[in-house]
């Protein structure tokens, strides 16, 4: 064992010294990340970013804020495997469900994601179904659900994307008769974002710093929903870099940043087990979108004639039946941190997750529900498995298996396990600036504790 680490730092030794790509297994090794690869920000926008996140003012009842289900405690993303938007109360794998008028329409159909990284110049491609993108398909920049009517003056994929939480009912607007939020978007999508921008631009202590940090900015009136989503892109592309991991520093030449179980969990990701065809590049993501099998479960993201509590995944965007059942791959980076797993958060351990993708059929069949984190409703409960109903739509989905089943052994997974936990960057979670104590709003910010 040790002879054999020797000689896996010794290689990695002479590769840097040689100046060729680093080798693990069959595939070389990322370059590794610098500041240089991420967009620019500037620091006074990101400051303004950090105050809309974690302000529930952007709501439709002004009691969910995007940090509520992308809290740092929790890895950027909240700790259930399907979250709990508008009507729920607290954070993280507590957040339980109201009962009563106010109480959520349903689960949010997926997984939070995570927002590590989301800033690197390489980032094209948002959501679990890919309905962002950085194509300019209806000559306003982006490919969004909501195609021509995007605001102009978005400067990113990721600031298109923050503005779209905003007109969802489960996620941050509310029902119709709720609020003038979600009436609005029940109009039509991009009346939602007026509505928000009036908020902000009645707050005396947001103009002032809407005007500090746009010089385009001179009174209430300037502030647009560009100049919103443009802050909360520069906040988190600021807040979350990551690329400071023991992965890192083994890829800048630190051949004793992994420990031994470590090195051969990266021997297998990038050689038998096939990890690195789809978790390539610096992120550890092709930016692709793979059919895995996964267990599915919940209300779905079900499209308007759907009869039933499915998600198709990709084919919900491109109407292409090639694409049916295929989700973007993530980025592990800081995966260690983000549990549940899954578009739909189907598994609760890394190790779980692991074992499906060496046997996406079998793991199915198999598959424990006890994995799951849920917000306990009894009346969610109810329908939450009744797709596994559907013998159609269940073989629909077995059929559709993108990656080949692979053998480890129970000592190879630890290993695999052990180097995904050396993809944890230990300052990236607690971000650049934090949470605020306080938002211009004055309504509370999300705290572990609420």
């Amino acid at each position: 064992m040790m002879i054999r680490t020797l000689f896996t730092n010794l290689v990695t030794a002479l590769s840097l010294l040689s100046g060729g790509p680093l080798m693990a297994g069959e595939r070389p090794l990322p370059t590794p990340i610098t500041a240089d690869d991420f967009r620019p920000f500037d620091t006074r926008r990101a400051a303004l970013g950090q105050l809309l996140f974690y302000d529930k003012l952007l709501s439709g009842n002004r009691n969910i804020s995007c940090a509520t289900c992308h809290h740092p405690e929790f890895g950027t993303s909240d700790g259930l495997s399907l979250g709990v938007g508008e009507g729920g109360v607290g954070i993280g794998p507590t957040r339980r469900i109201r009962q009563d008028a106010n109480r959520p329409l349903k689960r949010v159909p997926r997984n939070a994601p995570a927002l590590f990284n989301l800033g690197h110049k390489s980032v094209s491609v948002m959501f679990h179904d890919g309905r962002v993108t950085d194509a300019d398909s209806y000559g306003v920049g982006f490919n969004t659900p909501v195609e021509e009517w995007l605001p102009p003056g978005l400067q990113s994929v990721l600031a298109a994307q923050s503005l779209i939480p905003l007109t969802s009912k489960v996620e941050m607007a509310g029902s119709p008769d709720e609020n003038d939020l979600a009436a609005a978007a029940n109009r039509r999508i991009d009346q939602v974002w007026p509505v928000v921008v009036t908020r902000l631009q009645a707050n005396p202590d947001y103009v002032a710093l809407f005007k500090a940090a746009f010089d385009d900015i001179d009174s209430a009136a300037d502030i647009t929903a560009a100049h919103l989503g443009n802050a909360l892109d520069d906040f988190q592309n600021s807040e979350w870099q990551s690329y400071a991991s023991p992965f890192d520093d083994y890829l800048n030449g630190d051949a004793t940043a992994l420990n031994p179980s470590q090195t051969r969990g990266l021997q297998l990701f990038y050689g038998k087990a096939n990890c690195a065809s789809c978790h390539s590049g610096p992120l550890l993501t092709d930016q692709g979108f793979h059919a895995l099998a996964l267990p599915p479960f919940g209300p779905g993201r079900v499209r308007l004639f759907d009869l039933m509590a499915r998600d198709v995944g990709r084919m919900s965007e491109t109407d292409l039946l090639e694409d049916a059942y295929r989700f973007r791959t993530p980025s592990l980076r800081n995966v260690a941190l983000t549990a549940p797993y899954g578009h739909n958060g189907a598994f609760a351990t890394l190790e779980g997750m692991v074992r499906h993708h060496l046997d996406p059929s079998g793991s199915l069949e198999t598959w424990d529900r006890g994995q799951l984190v849920l917000a306990d409703d009894p009346g969610f409960a109810a329908s939450d498995f009744n797709i596994w109903q559907d013998s159609r739509e269940m073989a629909r989905l077995m059929a559709r298996v993108d990656i080949e089943p692979v053998g480890l052994s129970v000592s190879e997974v630890a290993d695999l396990v052990a180097f995904l936990h050396a993809l944890t960057d230990p300052n990236a979670r607690k971000g650049r600036l934090g949470s605020p104590e306080t938002v211009p709003s004055g309504l509370p910010v999300d705290q572990q504790d609420s």
